[in-house]
């Protein structure tokens, strides 16, 4: 069961006016946009937070690597799936600047498939959740991340205990697709991959 929250209004009306007027934005429209029959919509607004980990074991906030800290979250946009029919056959994204909510681009891959499907099933659980995105632009992987807290801010809000992060596809090697992890139990894998390996030399830690 998802209880989105609702993405800013300047947010929405940005992406509906580079539908509405293709010309007036700069980046084009997909291809899958340009060949679209009938009418597009905008739906299922999800917040896009970034995963901020540290690089190194020594770093301000490694802990929250291991788990033994809450991790830092930033907000970097607005995501609407772009439905043509019964379908998502792209996304746009949203930008904050100094001006407000803006309109970035359109794009169209494989993470729009795996973002509808992982939300389909979402919808299936027993539980209420909130929809987000979490990326780690380091790993080049996106997660659909569910907040047990239903009526937080969608902007603002870090993953808590009860959440649960869906790796979409394509995901990073040894973390599997589409499968639900506990906050706690995929970050730690995450700060793994994200640790620089020993130096050549180093003296073993005692």
């Amino acid at each position: 069961m998802l209880r989105p929250s609702p993405a800013p209004a300047p947010a929405l009306r940005s992406v509906l006016a580079a539908l509405g007027s293709p010309s007036a934005v700069r980046e084009p429209r997909t291809p899958a946009l340009r060949a679209a029959q009938g009418p597009l919509s905008p739906e299922l607004p999800l917040p896009v937070h970034v995963l901020a980990l540290p690089s190194s074991p020594g770093a301000p906030g490694a802990a929250a690597a291991t788990g033994q800290q809450p991790p830092r979250t930033r907000l970097a946009g607005w995501r609407f799936l772009i439905r043509n029919g019964d379908r998502a056959i792209a996304a746009g994204d949203t930008m904050l600047t100094p001006d407000g909510w803006s309109f970035s681009h359109f794009f169209e891959g494989p993470y729009v498939t795996a973002t509808e499907r992982a939300l389909m099933q979402a919808e299936a659980l027993v539980t209420p959740y909130q929809p987000r995105l979490l990326s780690v632009p380091e790993l080049y992987m996106l997660t659909l991340w569910l907040h047990s807290d239903t009526g937080a801010d969608g902007a603002t809000t870090e993953p808590g205990p009860d959440d649960l992060l869906v790796p979409l596809a394509p995901a990073p090697p040894g973390i599997a697709a589409d499968r639900a992890y506990r906050v706690s139990d995929l970050l730690p894998v995450i700060g793994l991959r994200l640790a620089p390996p020993p130096l050549l030399g180093s003296p073993a830690p005692a």
